[in-house]
């Protein structure tokens, strides 16, 4: 096989009217040509940190889409799953991504639980962890997100450490706000990525500390903005990520979209492609090819280096998408899960206060962290309840993996009017959480998800819809074009409840994740992530 086009060679830093030779999955000659061919052929994109779980898709299906928008690769954390399902999740992932061309490196899941704050389905513990970095297909130790576990020299992290070290395998790093000399310790501790950068600043230090800084642009967190301007000087050392990305937005685009929106900005295309092509394979020393003799023949075809519209992609020599249709098909799979809590009533999310201030959790639109704010409560009948005026609604965090009290905290900026929103998609331990105007609202809601054993739902006076999640209670046994019609309806629900969030239920489900500052709610209760301990939701 022969593709011929404007060969774009990112290592040598030119681009000649070429073609590429292939047999039996490898390039086997790179050379130039004459012919009228005005497309480029470029390696492929990969995301260099992302949950494939928060697609709502198992990777299989994922790929279908990944495809279509020329990403060849993906190095993946399977996290949430793990937390849902431990090492049986991770091997689950593993596996049903082998049934596609798409090349998933997953890595090996490093807190699970998160912290010891939450109830999770499952623990990895340093023995699992040994077990993994051992194997073949676990080409990482994940997100080491307990940075207070590396600054004072915890034995099991430390451990889980060393024994990627001992594997000779990078360790990716999980410390949003972290400076100074915390993050020197950090760094020193063998962590050697983060993605969780929300400032120029804090990304500059780390870079000049350093550290690889991974430029996140996801559903819900959107970070490309504030780090963008860096990658002029820092092309060598940063990549490319969504980190979360629902289903309507992976319909749309993926890394191909961070790369017309920065070469927009003027950027040279070279370093651009850099930081989305080359440098995660580099950095995870992963197998895919990069358009060189020898390599494997990953690559893609796109109309300009502008818009990068792609016309082809090939993983292997397989062409798997063209001209916006995927060509991989859709496999079989197991569903597994893990979902044991009992209907709730609506005096469970009674809250019995006479307190006149509350703290409140403040969520900022397109930010994982949060602020910690304090209102005026609102009592009904002894019962703290929404105030929909104020816009401090109630929210609540259940555990799904036993009975117990579901724990109760108040959040602004949600808007929501009518009705209530609610998810088995929480990070990090995969709790139902929710929120609505009235402890009524809630209660529906919430059972809504636990009759489908997992999904994503909203309530009101009219009715209710669900996306159901019955694969581990995150993601979907259907399609991506399946779910992400039923998410994008679902989402528009959301909004005309009254939320002027750009992704509300993306949002939500960031509310229990407890190792992001400042303020969030666990099934145990609410939790100051800046102190690292809990607080209480009344202010005395």
């Amino acid at each position: 096989m022969v593709v011929k086009g404007n060969v774009v060679d990112i290592l040598n830093r030119r681009i000649f009217k070429g073609e590429v030779e292939v047999k039996s999955g490898k390039i086997v000659s790179v050379k130039e040509a004459n012919h009228n061919q005005e497309n480029y052929i470029l390696p492929g994109f990969i995301d260099a940190h992302i949950h494939i779980e928060s697609s709502m898709l198992v990777p299989s299906e994922f790929a279908k889409i990944a495809v279509k928008h020329g990403t060849v690769a993906t190095v993946s954390d399977p996290h949430e799953i793990a937390n849902v399902l431990g090492v049986k999740g991770v091997a689950f992932m593993i596996e049903n991504g082998k049934k596609v061309p798409l090349k998933f490196n997953f890595g090996a899941p490093s807190c699970v639980p998160a912290t010891s704050f939450e109830s999770a389905g499952a623990i990895i513990d340093a023995d699992d962890i040994k077990r993994m970095m051992e194997n073949p297909d676990i080409k990482y130790l994940a997100e080491m997100m307990n940075y207070p576990g590396v600054l004072f020299d915890d034995a099991d992290v430390l451990e889980k450490i060393q024994h990627a070290k001992d594997n000779h395998k990078p360790i990716d790093g999980h410390a949003p706000g972290l400076r100074g000399e915390d993050v020197t310790t950090y760094i020193s501790a063998g962590i050697s990525t983060d993605h969780e950068c929300f400032s120029f600043d804090e990304a500059l230090e780390k870079l000049q500390k350093g550290m690889k800084v991974i430029i996140r642009e996801g559903s819900a967190a959107k970070n490309f903005e504030a780090l963008i301007e860096l990658l002029p000087e820092h092309f060598e050392n940063m990549m490319f990520c969504s980190d979360d990305k629902h289903p309507d937005d992976l319909l749309l685009g993926h890394i191909n979209q961070l790369c017309e929106r920065a070469v927009a900005k003027g950027i040279d295309v070279f370093k651009v492609l850099q930081v989305a092509c080359v440098n995660p394979v580099k950095h995870y020393n992963l197998e895919v090819g990069l358009l060189q003799k020898g390599d494997d023949a990953d690559f893609i075809v796109v109309d300009s280096l502008d818009k990068f519209n792609v016309l082809e992609t090939y993983i292997n020599g397989e062409l798997v998408a063209k001209n916006g249709d995927s060509l991989i098909e859709s496999v079989p799979f197991e569903i597994l899960n893990n979902f044991d809590t009992d209907k709730k009533k609506v005096t469970d999310f009674r809250f019995e206060s006479s307190v006149e201030k509350i703290r409140v959790i403040e969520a900022l639109d397109g930010e994982l962290v949060t602020n910690q704010i304090e209102s005026s409560s609102l009592i009904a009948d002894g019962n703290l309840v929404s105030d929909t005026a104020t816009d401090v609604l109630k929210m609540t965090v259940v555990n799904r993996y036993k009975n117990s009290k579901p724990a109760i905290a108040f959040i602004k900026n949600f808007g929501i009017k009518e009705g209530a929103i609610a998810s088995s998609v929480g990070h990090d331990s995969h709790n139902i959480i929710a929120v609505g105007v009235s402890d009524e609202a809630i209660c529906k809601a919430v059972n809504l998800i636990i009759e489908n054993k997992g999904g994503v739902c909203a309530v009101n006076d009219l009715g209710s819809k669900i996306v159901s999640l019955p694969v581990a209670g995150i993601m979907s046994d259907l399609s991506a074009e399946e779910i992400g019609k039923s998410y994008a309806e679902l989402d528009k629900m959301g909004k005309q409840m009254g939320s002027k969030l750009r992704a509300p239920y993306m949002s939500l489900s960031f509310m229990a994740l407890l190792v992001i500052p400042s303020l969030k709610l666990s099934d145990k209760g609410l939790f100051d992530g800046t102190s690292f301990k809990f607080t209480s939701l009344e202010i005395k």
